[in-house]
C-alpha cells in the first residue's frame, strides 16, 4: 500500500431543508389553517481517528466529500428528514489544519483511537407556516429558508504514534533492527535510501508488555532544510517518547567517521525542532558482526563516554545485543525494567492471595507439623424451661398430670 501522510481536501456540510407553506384542505374541516412542516437539518462532516489505518490514501484520489442535505417540509404537518453525517474515517495521529490559512492553524489533533471531531457543521432547517400562525395572522403565507452548511478547505497531515523511533544515516541499519525485534518486513538491501517510508513494528516485551517502533527513512546533512527525505519524514518522529539513534561503525570505508554522523544527526534534530533534540535518546553503536566495527568500537565508545553518553553495542543482522536495547528503551517508557519471568511472577501473585485469603489451618497444614489439641468444652448445665429435664421428671412423678 503506498504511504501517503499529507493531502488537501475539500468538505461541504449539508444544507438545511426549506420550511413548507401550505394550508390544511380536507372535507368537514372548516378553515384548517396552515399546516406546512419544517425542513430537516444538513449532516455533519466527522474525521473519526481509526487505528485499522496506516495511511491518507483514499484522500488522495477523493478529495470533494459533501454530506447529505436535509430535505424540505411537507404539508399535513410533515417535517423534512435529517441530513445523514458523513464520518470521514483517518488514521490515528492526523492533524486537521486550516488550508486557507497560511499559517496552517491546527484545528484538531486526533491522537486517540475513535476520537472524533466535526470539523463542517450541517445546516439547520427552515420552519414551516404552521410556526408563525397566531391570533391575528391566522393564515401565514410564508416560511423561513434553511441555512447553508459550513464548507472548508482542509490539509490533512499524519504523524505517526509510535513509542520508539529509529534515526541514523542511510544504510545505518534502521530496517535490518526493527525486522528483527518485530514482525516488520521492510525493505533492505545495501544501498542508501532504501527505505523510503516509515515502518512501523509492534515489539512483544517482557511481562506482556509492548511498544510500537517506527523505522523512519536516513537523514543526511541539511534534513532540516529538504535535503534527501529528511523534511518529509522527520514530523513523523515528534510523538516518539525515546529515540534509538543508530550509529554505523562501518562508516569509515566510505570516507565518514561515526563521531561526525552522530554530531551531524543531532544538529538536524535540533534545526527542526528545539522539542525533538531534547526527547532521550538511546546511542547504539551497530554492524558489530564486521571486523572495521569492531575495531572502530573502543574509540568511540571512549569519545562519547567522554561526553558523559553510555553507548550500547549491538548487531541487527546477527541479533548480539538487540535485548540490551531493548531494555533501555523500556527503562524509559515504563520507568523500570522487570527482569523476573513470567512464570514466578505468576506464582508471586497466586502466593500473594493464597496470605489475604488464608485457608483453614487444617488444610493449610503440611504432612507431619505439630497439633494443637483441643480444649474441653465444660458440661453444660440443665436448661430450664418447659422441656428441661428436671421439669420433666417432676411430670413423671404427678402421674403425667
Amino acid at each position: 500500500m503506498k504511504f501517503v501522510d499529507q493531502v488537501r481536501i475539500y468538505v461541504k456540510a449539508g444544507d438545511g431543508g426549506n420550511g413548507a407553506v401550505a394550508f390544511r384542505r380536507e372535507k368537514y374541516v372548516d378553515k384548517g389553517g396552515p399546516s406546512g412542516g419544517d425542513g430537516g437539518n444538513g449532516g455533519s462532516v466527522i474525521f473519526e481517528a481509526d487505528p485499522q489505518l496506516t495511511t491518507l490514501l483514499d484522500f488522495r484520489y477523493q478529495q470533494h466529500h459533501r454530506a447529505q442535505s436535509g430535505e424540505h417540509g411537507l404539508g399535513s404537518d410533515c417535517n423534512g428528514k435529517k441530513g445523514e453525517d458523513l464520518v470521514l474515517r483517518v488514521p490515528v495521529g492526523t492533524l486537521v489544519k486550516d488550508g486557507e490559512d497560511p499559517s496552517g492553524d491546527v484545528l484538531c489533533d486526533l491522537s486517540a483511537p475513535a476520537q472524533r471531531f466535526v470539523v463542517a457543521k450541517g445546516g439547520r432547517g427552515g420552519l414551516g407556516n404552521i410556526n408563525f400562525a397566531t391570533s391575528t395572522r391566522q393564515t401565514p403565507r410564508f416560511a423561513q429558508d434553511g441555512t447553508l452548511g459550513e464548507e472548508l478547505t482542509l490539509t490533512l497531515e499524519l504523524k505517526l504514534l509510535a513509542d520508539v523511533g529509529l534515526l541514523g544515516f542511510p544504510n545505518a541499519g534502521k530496517s535490518t533492527l526493527i525486522s528483527r525485534i518485530s514482525r516488520a518486513r521492510p525493505k533492505i538491501a545495501d544501498y542508501p535510501f532504501t527505505t523510503l517510508v516509515p515502518n512501523l513494528g509492534v515489539v512483544a516485551y517482557k511481562d506482556r508488555k509492548s511498544f510500537v517502533v517506527a523505522d523512519i527513512p536516513g537523514l543526511i546533512e541539511g534534513a532540516a532544510e529538504g535535503h534527501g527525505l529528511g523534511l518529509q519524514f522527520l514530523k513523523h518522529v515528534e510523538r516518539c517518547r525515546v529515540l534509538v539513534h543508530l550509529v554505523d561503525l562501518s562508516a569509515g570505508a566510505e570516507g565518514r567517521r561515526p563521531l561526525d554522523d552522530f554530531d551531524t544527526i543531532n544538529r538536524e534534530l535540533t534545526k527542526y525542532s528545539a522539542l525533538l533534540a531534547d526527547k532521550p535518546q538511546v546511542v547504539v553503536a551497530n554492524k558489530l558482526d564486521l571486523p572495521d566495527a569492531r575495531e572502530a568500537l573502543p574509540a568511540f565508545t571512549l569519545a562519547m563516554k567522554q561526553r558523559g553518553i553510555r553507548v550500547l553495542a549491538m548487531s541487527g543482522a546477527t541479533g548480539e545485543g538487540s535485548q540490551a536495547v531493548l531494555d533501555a528503551c523500556a527503562r524509559v517508557l515504563f520507568g523500570g525494567v522487570s527482569r523476573k519471568p513470567h512464570g514466578q511472577e505468576l506464582r508471586a501473585v497466586v502466593t500473594a492471595h493464597e496470605a489475604l485469603h488464608a485457608v483453614k489451618p487444617a488444610r493449610a497444614r503440611a504432612r507431619g507439623a505439630p497439633t494443637r489439641k483441643a480444649k474441653a468444652k465444660p458440661a453444660r448445665p440443665p436448661t430450664k424451661g418447659k422441656r428441661g429435664p428436671a421439669k420433666a421428671a417432676a411430670k413423671k412423678a404427678r402421674g403425667g398430670r
